[in-house]
């Protein structure tokens, strides 16, 4: 039931382009327990976890950043939608996958994210 309700939040927060931050964690001592949290929040679709302790953001970033092959596969999904042949298609394959641009627009996301995670400096 807690997850159908996650996901309702998921899905209205993306349909107006808003991000979804899970809840605190409280037991800050527990950096094993609070991953674990991290990493089903972000299979439920949240972008972010709420913080309470220092420890907390180094897991945090790690587990909430989209890593290289996620970052390659936005890159792919991006350029291959800005292809001249692909203009005005909502539906096209790459690599043998369907993309639509439902994907298109996550994609885009995922690489503002990526860009916002980067190292600065």
């Amino acid at each position: 039931a807690i997850a159908g309700l996650l996901g309702s939040c998921v899905a209205a927060a993306r349909a107006y382009d808003l991000d979804v931050v899970d809840g605190v964690y409280n037991d800050f001592a527990d950096i094993s327990g609070f991953e674990a949290e991290c990493r089903q929040g972000r299979v439920l679709g949240m972008d972010g976890k709420s913080l309470i302790h220092p420890a907390q953001v180094e897991p945090c970033n790690r587990i909430f950043s989209p890593d290289d092959s996620e970052i390659r596969w936005a890159r792919d999904i991006v350029r291959a939608f800005s292809l001249p042949e692909n203009s005005g298609k909502g539906v096209i394959s790459i690599d043998g996958r369907m993309v639509e641009h439902l994907h298109l627009e996550n994609a885009k996301r995922v690489l503002r994210l990526a860009a916002a995670s980067a190292p600065k400096g």
